[in-house]
């Protein structure tokens, strides 16, 4: 499938025996933005996530891409992946780089990209290093969100 100039398609990736089949990798700018949702959106559908899931992956994908084009040097590198459990989305930028537990919630004047995608999302990392951060997001396929203590489902 064609998605855009600069994107690769990659069937490594990931420890071996997990599973991992990295789906697409794309380097990406602000005036991408658009083109990535509907790529995250195709992917997310042909892995087989439906409704309200799917856009809310969606949702999440934009929103950390968006960051890093905002707080992180205007560029990154999307990748998106699956293994049998999930469809996972790793966003890689130059910025400075912040700590996990430093997602605000939202205010005035914006602020919430990462809070929404920490929200919508099962699971979101944040790593950070001298070249940048990376954050990782990733949806459960079997439809069911799992138990998290980042909001996402309820306890009991």
């Amino acid at each position: 499938m064609w998605w855009g100039s600069r994107m690769v398609r990659e069937r490594a990736g990931g420890a071996a025996g997990t599973g991992r089949r990295i789906v697409v990798r794309r380097e990406f700018g602000g005036g991408d933005l658009p083109g990535l949702r509907l790529l995250a959106d195709g992917c997310a559908a042909l892995a087989g996530l439906a409704g309200p899931r799917r856009g809310d992956f969606v949702v999440a994908v934009d929103a950390v891409a968006g960051n890093a084009v905002r707080h992180g040097g205007g560029r990154g590198v999307l990748v998106l992946s699956r293994t049998p459990e999930e469809l996972e989305c790793r966003v890689t930028d130059r910025g400075p780089g912040f700590a996990e537990d430093a997602v605000p919630p939202p205010g005035p004047g914006g602020g919430c990209g990462l809070w929404v995608a920490r929200l919508v999302s099962d699971r979101l990392t944040v790593a950070c290093g001298p070249s940048g951060s990376a954050v990782t997001l990733a949806m459960r396929l079997s439809g069911d969100p799992a138990p998290v203590a980042h909001g996402r489902g309820s306890p009991g």
